[in-house]
């Protein structure tokens, strides 16, 4: 039985997680409309264009999450105080889709990676600089994602939790765990890691061969390669409080009750901080969204400007 202290320090993280997807939810939708805003009136530089369609995939996965992590929230709190229950087949789906997302955001950090890649190492090859590609690749790999996480289902990997109030991946379930981790986490980790050592051992092979701008170039992707790394990591570090608590929960062979809960609660801190570090750490991104308040600050005046010549020429008329 879980005792009544459980049971409010379990409503106060899901009321403060709520608050925290609220937050990164209303940013990223936001970001969002603004980079559809600048691709559909053709505002963004032809160079710019795929760096900024890859973070509106990162802003269209942060979104979408953060609302199934607001729904969640939702149930448990309503749970909390009615204890209802949830539990249906739709609720399996959007633990399902919960799992799918999470590693659909690491895989978007790694394409960004990539495609950093080809542009330091590979400039030449033309063909892994499409924007075509970019637009369908995360496309492709949701599917794959999906078909490989396909396998939880058969193994009961995603249950619904009576203390929670919605359905996650059985942290019991040792073989779930061990068949999601590698898709999720450490692939995606492990390449980006690579990435980043490729490029690092290239650029210092390069020496003095390359032209001005094009090294300029070069510590620019850099730069941002070693932001994503970073920010990867963070993502990672704040997992390991739940890791820990995981691995004692196995040892006891018993499920702490507040498991599920404290291990979404770095989750949504981390869905927050990186809806608005992104802004920071693309400089086209950080453009565009200046560009627009840019925009929006020079149309009043031209406009005043523009009545003030017109008065002054109606005036020389008469």
């Amino acid at each position: 039985m879980i005792n009544n202290q459980t049971k409010i320090n379990g409503f106060i993280l899901s009321s403060v997680s709520l608050g925290f997807n609220a937050f990164a939810c209303l940013i990223s939708c936001t970001v969002f409309l603004i980079i559809i805003y600048h691709l559909y009136y053709n505002h963004i530089k032809r160079k710019d264009k795929i760096t900024i369609v890859l973070c509106g995939h990162i802003y269209l996965t942060i979104l979408i999450y953060s609302s199934l992590l607001i729904s969640m929230n939702i149930r448990s709190i309503l749970g909390d105080l009615y204890n209802q229950s949830f539990d249906s087949s739709w609720c399996i789906f959007s633990g399902y889709l919960v799992i799918i997302l999470l590693g659909m955001l690491y895989w978007n950090f790694l394409n960004q990676a990539f495609y950093r890649l080809i542009r330091i190492a590979y400039f030449q090859n033309r063909r892994f600089q499409s924007l075509k590609l970019y637009i369908v690749l995360p496309i492709i790999e949701m599917i794959i994602i999906s078909i490989l996480l396909c396998v939880l289902l058969p193994l009961n990997g995603i249950t619904y939790s009576p203390s929670d109030h919605f359905c996650n991946i059985a942290y019991m379930n040792i073989p779930s765990v061990l068949w999601a981790l590698p898709i999720i986490y450490v692939c995606p980790f492990c390449c980006l890691l690579f990435i980043y050592i490729h490029i690092t051992r290239f650029i210092y092979r390069q020496g003095n061969i390359q032209t001005l701008i094009i090294k300029r170039r070069q510590a620019r992707d850099f730069l941002i390669i070693q932001r994503i790394l970073s920010i990867v990591s963070l993502l990672l570090i704040l997992s390991i409080p739940s890791l820990i608590l995981i691995i004692i929960s196995l040892i006891r062979g018993e499920e702490h009750p507040l498991l599920t809960r404290i291990s979404y609660f770095p989750v949504s801190i981390s869905q927050m901080g990186l809806s608005v570090a992104l802004l920071f750490c693309i400089p086209q991104l950080k453009n565009i969204v200046l560009n627009l308040r840019r925009t929006s600050t020079v149309m009043p005046v031209s406009r005043a400007v523009r009545g003030t010549i017109q008065m002054r020429t109606i005036t020389g008329t008469q």
